[in-house]
């Protein structure tokens, strides 16, 4: 088995959430690779947040965290926004949905079938 904070970017705290979250260590990390291992960590009950995304996929790759720029960060951000809205529904990415969360926007009623 190899720890975690074996990968570049990843220091004890992500670590201990990752485990949480049902990936134990680094060979099992790069077995799924960073997107399922972040759907693991939403469907865990982490709050998302497209840096621990990105940092995640730059840490796979042997790069620094801010290495990831332009069309690469877009493209990843478009994908981290898809897999919120898979895990967590619609309504929870963007500006609007950190509102709802802190209160500033009234929460959205349930769509009736």
């Amino acid at each position: 088995m190899s720890d975690l904070t074996d990968i570049p970017n990843i220091g004890p705290a992500t670590a201990r959430a990752l485990i949480a979250a049902g990936v134990p260590d680094a060979a099992t990390l790069r077995g799924m690779g960073a997107h399922e291992a972040y759907r693991a960590l939403l469907t865990g009950g982490e709050r998302p947040h497209f840096i621990g995304y990105y940092v995640l996929h730059m840490g796979l790759q042997g790069r620094p965290w801010n290495d990831c720029r332009g069309e690469e960060k877009d493209m990843l951000r478009r994908e981290f926004d898809k897999l919120v809205a898979q895990v967590r529904g619609p309504d929870s990415t963007g500006i609007e949905a950190a509102l709802r969360e802190i209160g500033l926007i009234a929460p959205q009623p349930a769509s009736r079938s």
